[in-house]
Protein backbone atom coordinates (compact mmCIF):
# COMPACT_ATOMS: atom_id res chain seq x y z
CA UNK A 1 0.00 0.00 0.00
CA UNK A 2 2.69 2.57 0.80
CA UNK A 3 4.38 1.67 -2.69
CA UNK A 4 0.88 2.34 -4.23
CA UNK A 5 0.03 5.82 -2.23
CA UNK A 6 3.74 6.95 -3.69
CA UNK A 7 3.03 6.24 -7.34
CA UNK A 8 -0.19 8.15 -7.03
CA UNK A 9 1.37 11.04 -5.51
CA UNK A 10 4.82 10.84 -8.19
CA UNK A 11 1.69 10.28 -10.15
CA UNK A 12 -0.07 13.94 -9.02
CA UNK A 13 2.69 15.88 -9.17
CA UNK A 14 3.90 15.13 -12.55
CA UNK A 15 0.35 15.64 -13.98
CA UNK A 16 0.23 19.19 -12.18
CA UNK A 17 4.16 19.84 -13.39
CA UNK A 18 2.44 19.41 -16.75
CA UNK A 19 -0.87 21.19 -16.59
CA UNK A 20 0.90 24.59 -14.93
CA UNK A 21 2.15 26.84 -17.01
CA UNK A 22 4.68 29.74 -16.59
CA UNK A 23 3.06 33.29 -16.96
CA UNK A 24 3.29 34.82 -20.50
CA UNK A 25 3.23 31.64 -22.26
CA UNK A 26 0.57 29.66 -24.09
CA UNK A 27 -0.37 26.05 -23.23
CA UNK A 28 -0.21 23.75 -25.87
CA UNK A 29 -4.22 23.48 -25.40
CA UNK A 30 -4.11 27.22 -25.84
CA UNK A 31 -2.05 26.70 -29.38
CA UNK A 32 -4.74 24.65 -30.62
CA UNK A 33 -7.20 26.35 -29.75
CA UNK A 34 -5.81 29.53 -31.62
CA UNK A 35 -4.65 32.49 -28.84
CA UNK A 36 -2.53 35.18 -29.52
CA UNK A 37 0.08 36.18 -26.53
CA UNK A 38 -0.06 39.80 -26.26
CA UNK A 39 2.60 40.45 -23.80
CA UNK A 40 5.58 38.72 -23.91
CA UNK A 41 7.03 39.89 -20.12
CA UNK A 42 10.00 41.04 -21.58
CA UNK A 43 9.20 44.40 -23.41
CA UNK A 44 6.04 46.54 -24.91
CA UNK A 45 6.22 45.67 -28.09
CA UNK A 46 2.46 46.35 -29.92
CA UNK A 47 1.50 48.67 -26.57
CA UNK A 48 1.03 52.27 -26.53
CA UNK A 49 1.24 54.41 -23.33
CA UNK A 50 2.36 57.98 -22.28
CA UNK A 51 5.62 56.46 -20.34
CA UNK A 52 3.86 55.73 -16.95
CA UNK A 53 3.96 51.61 -17.51
CA UNK A 54 6.72 49.76 -17.24
CA UNK A 55 7.50 45.79 -17.06
CA UNK A 56 8.49 44.77 -13.46
CA UNK A 57 8.92 41.00 -12.56
CA UNK A 58 7.72 39.82 -15.93
CA UNK A 59 3.92 41.91 -15.53
CA UNK A 60 2.93 45.14 -17.13
CA UNK A 61 3.12 47.57 -14.39
CA UNK A 62 1.55 51.11 -13.97
CA UNK A 63 3.24 52.62 -11.02
CA UNK A 64 2.43 56.33 -11.11
CA UNK A 65 -0.06 58.12 -12.99
CA UNK A 66 -0.50 59.11 -16.77
CA UNK A 67 -2.71 57.29 -18.88
CA UNK A 68 -3.93 53.93 -20.38
CA UNK A 69 -1.92 51.40 -22.33
CA UNK A 70 -3.44 50.38 -25.72
CA UNK A 71 -2.89 47.21 -27.32
CA UNK A 72 -2.32 48.57 -31.04
CA UNK A 73 -2.07 46.14 -33.31
CA UNK A 74 -5.31 44.95 -33.73
CA UNK A 75 -8.65 45.13 -32.73
CA UNK A 76 -10.88 43.09 -30.64
CA UNK A 77 -12.53 40.61 -32.45
CA UNK A 78 -16.19 40.40 -32.59
CA UNK A 79 -16.15 37.17 -30.73
CA UNK A 80 -13.68 36.41 -28.65
CA UNK A 81 -11.73 34.85 -25.64
CA UNK A 82 -9.46 37.17 -23.35
CA UNK A 83 -7.37 35.30 -20.31
CA UNK A 84 -5.43 37.25 -18.15
CA UNK A 85 -3.84 37.71 -14.74
CA UNK A 86 -4.32 41.27 -12.58
CA UNK A 87 -2.87 42.23 -9.40
CA UNK A 88 -4.61 45.48 -7.62
CA UNK A 89 -2.56 47.47 -4.71
CA UNK A 90 -4.40 48.42 -1.64
CA UNK A 91 -7.59 50.18 -2.64
CA UNK A 92 -6.88 50.08 -5.96
CA UNK A 93 -9.67 50.90 -8.91
CA UNK A 94 -8.44 49.48 -12.84
CA UNK A 95 -9.91 47.72 -15.29
CA UNK A 96 -9.57 45.91 -18.75
CA UNK A 97 -11.88 47.60 -21.84
CA UNK A 98 -12.40 45.24 -24.21
CA UNK A 99 -15.17 47.11 -26.53
CA UNK A 100 -16.01 50.71 -27.49
CA UNK A 101 -16.95 52.79 -24.91
CA UNK A 102 -17.98 51.49 -21.39
CA UNK A 103 -17.42 48.18 -21.67
CA UNK A 104 -15.01 46.96 -18.97
CA UNK A 105 -14.24 44.08 -17.00
CA UNK A 106 -13.65 46.02 -13.43
CA UNK A 107 -10.40 45.05 -11.38
CA UNK A 108 -10.46 45.95 -8.21
CA UNK A 109 -8.86 45.70 -4.17
CA UNK A 110 -12.81 44.85 -3.23
CA UNK A 111 -12.26 45.12 0.68
CA UNK A 112 -9.88 48.61 0.38
CA UNK A 113 -12.22 50.90 -2.23
CA UNK A 114 -15.30 52.42 -1.70
CA UNK A 115 -16.20 51.08 -5.01
CA UNK A 116 -16.39 47.58 -3.59
CA UNK A 117 -19.40 48.52 -1.90
CA UNK A 118 -21.45 48.58 -4.84
CA UNK A 119 -21.54 45.27 -6.26
CA UNK A 120 -21.87 46.86 -10.22
CA UNK A 121 -18.78 48.11 -9.47
CA UNK A 122 -16.76 45.20 -7.94
CA UNK A 123 -13.88 43.24 -9.01
CA UNK A 124 -15.30 41.13 -12.16
CA UNK A 125 -18.45 43.84 -12.85
CA UNK A 126 -19.43 44.91 -16.23
CA UNK A 127 -18.42 48.14 -14.91
CA UNK A 128 -21.57 50.66 -13.88
CA UNK A 129 -23.92 47.18 -15.41
CA UNK A 130 -24.08 44.12 -14.52
CA UNK A 131 -22.69 42.25 -11.09
CA UNK A 132 -20.85 39.72 -10.52
CA UNK A 133 -22.76 36.27 -8.75
CA UNK A 134 -20.48 36.02 -6.30
CA UNK A 135 -16.99 38.11 -4.78
CA UNK A 136 -14.32 35.41 -4.93
CA UNK A 137 -11.08 38.33 -5.87
CA UNK A 138 -8.31 37.67 -3.94
CA UNK A 139 -6.76 40.41 -1.51
CA UNK A 140 -4.78 43.30 -2.80
CA UNK A 141 -1.26 42.14 -3.78
CA UNK A 142 -2.53 38.72 -4.74
CA UNK A 143 -2.58 37.58 -8.47
CA UNK A 144 -6.06 36.63 -9.89
CA UNK A 145 -7.09 35.37 -13.22
CA UNK A 146 -9.36 36.82 -15.05
CA UNK A 147 -11.01 35.76 -18.20
CA UNK A 148 -13.46 37.67 -20.70
CA UNK A 149 -15.90 35.26 -23.19
CA UNK A 150 -18.15 37.21 -25.76
CA UNK A 151 -20.09 35.30 -28.38
CA UNK A 152 -22.94 36.90 -30.61
CA UNK A 153 -25.08 38.77 -27.57
CA UNK A 154 -23.24 36.34 -24.63
CA UNK A 155 -20.96 38.02 -22.22
CA UNK A 156 -18.81 36.14 -19.15
CA UNK A 157 -16.45 37.76 -16.99
CA UNK A 158 -14.56 34.70 -15.50
CA UNK A 159 -12.78 35.41 -11.79
CA UNK A 160 -10.49 32.99 -10.35
CA UNK A 161 -11.96 29.53 -12.46
CA UNK A 162 -15.46 30.35 -11.88
CA UNK A 163 -18.10 32.43 -14.29
CA UNK A 164 -19.38 35.22 -12.05
CA UNK A 165 -21.19 36.88 -15.23
CA UNK A 166 -22.91 34.98 -17.69
CA UNK A 167 -26.02 36.56 -19.59
CA UNK A 168 -27.52 37.59 -23.28
CA UNK A 169 -27.86 41.09 -22.94
CA UNK A 170 -30.76 40.95 -25.06
CA UNK A 171 -32.60 38.72 -22.14
CA UNK A 172 -35.72 41.48 -20.90
CA UNK A 173 -34.68 40.28 -17.03
CA UNK A 174 -31.72 42.89 -17.71
CA UNK A 175 -33.05 46.06 -18.88
CA UNK A 176 -32.42 47.38 -15.75
CA UNK A 177 -28.84 46.97 -16.01
CA UNK A 178 -28.85 48.17 -19.27
CA UNK A 179 -30.39 51.55 -18.70
CA UNK A 180 -27.79 51.95 -16.07
CA UNK A 181 -24.80 51.16 -18.53
CA UNK A 182 -26.86 53.27 -21.05
CA UNK A 183 -27.09 56.54 -18.47
CA UNK A 184 -23.52 56.45 -18.23
CA UNK A 185 -22.48 56.03 -21.80
CA UNK A 186 -22.38 52.56 -22.48
CA UNK A 187 -23.94 50.69 -24.89
CA UNK A 188 -23.42 46.75 -25.67
CA UNK A 189 -24.06 46.52 -29.18
CA UNK A 190 -21.00 48.38 -29.70
CA UNK A 191 -18.12 46.45 -31.43
CA UNK A 192 -14.29 46.79 -32.48
CA UNK A 193 -12.22 48.47 -30.75
CA UNK A 194 -8.55 48.24 -29.09
CA UNK A 195 -7.81 46.32 -26.22
CA UNK A 196 -7.14 48.90 -22.86
CA UNK A 197 -5.70 48.83 -19.75
CA UNK A 198 -6.70 51.44 -17.80
CA UNK A 199 -4.50 53.49 -15.16
CA UNK A 200 -7.10 54.99 -12.68
CA UNK A 201 -4.12 56.33 -10.11
CA UNK A 202 -2.77 53.27 -7.99
CA UNK A 203 -0.47 50.38 -9.18
CA UNK A 204 -1.57 48.00 -10.99
CA UNK A 205 -0.11 44.50 -12.57
CA UNK A 206 -1.33 42.71 -15.40
CA UNK A 207 0.59 39.52 -17.12
CA UNK A 208 -0.59 36.79 -18.96
CA UNK A 209 -2.62 38.64 -21.71
CA UNK A 210 -3.89 35.85 -24.03
CA UNK A 211 -6.85 36.34 -26.77
CA UNK A 212 -8.24 34.51 -29.61
CA UNK A 213 -11.22 34.97 -32.25
CA UNK A 214 -13.89 32.52 -31.44
CA UNK A 215 -14.97 31.02 -34.43
CA UNK A 216 -18.53 31.10 -35.43
CA UNK A 217 -19.22 27.53 -34.94
CA UNK A 218 -18.47 27.34 -31.29
CA UNK A 219 -21.38 28.00 -29.10
CA UNK A 220 -21.91 30.18 -26.16
CA UNK A 221 -24.97 29.40 -23.86
CA UNK A 222 -25.54 31.63 -21.00
CA UNK A 223 -26.21 30.09 -17.60
CA UNK A 224 -29.47 30.17 -17.06
CA UNK A 225 -28.86 29.42 -12.79
CA UNK A 226 -26.84 32.88 -13.30
CA UNK A 227 -28.21 35.58 -10.64
CA UNK A 228 -26.29 38.56 -10.19
CA UNK A 229 -25.33 39.73 -6.08
CA UNK A 230 -28.34 42.22 -4.98
CA UNK A 231 -28.10 46.03 -4.39
CA UNK A 232 -28.05 46.56 -0.66
CA UNK A 233 -29.63 49.92 0.67
CA UNK A 234 -26.72 51.36 0.75
CA UNK A 235 -25.20 50.09 -2.86
CA UNK A 236 -28.48 51.34 -4.66
CA UNK A 237 -28.48 54.94 -2.50
CA UNK A 238 -24.54 55.27 -4.27
CA UNK A 239 -25.33 54.10 -7.39
CA UNK A 240 -28.56 56.60 -7.76
CA UNK A 241 -26.60 59.59 -6.91
CA UNK A 242 -23.88 59.26 -9.38
CA UNK A 243 -26.40 58.75 -11.99
CA UNK A 244 -28.32 61.65 -10.69
CA UNK A 245 -24.61 63.61 -11.61
CA UNK A 246 -24.97 62.26 -15.06
CA UNK A 247 -28.44 63.15 -16.03
CA UNK A 248 -27.74 67.02 -14.89
CA UNK A 249 -27.48 69.11 -17.48
CA UNK A 250 -24.10 70.25 -18.77
CA UNK A 251 -23.53 73.56 -18.08
CA UNK A 252 -22.61 75.57 -21.56
CA UNK A 253 -19.08 76.69 -21.92
CA UNK A 254 -18.39 80.06 -21.77
CA UNK A 255 -17.08 81.27 -24.78
CA UNK A 256 -14.14 83.19 -24.70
Amino acid sequence: MPFLKCLFVLATLCCLSLSATEPNQLSDTEKEQGFRLLFNGRDLQGWEHAGNWVIEDGALACPTRGGDITWTVEKVPDDFELRFEWKASKGCNSGVYYRPGQYEYQVLDNVNSHYGKIPRQAAASLFFCMAPSKNNARPHDVWNEGRIVCKGTVIQHWLNGEAVIDFDYTDPRWSRELEVLRIRGGDLTKRGAHLRLQDHGQPVWFRSLRLRPIPAEERLVPSPEFKPQPMSAEALELENKRLEQLLKPKAPKKQK
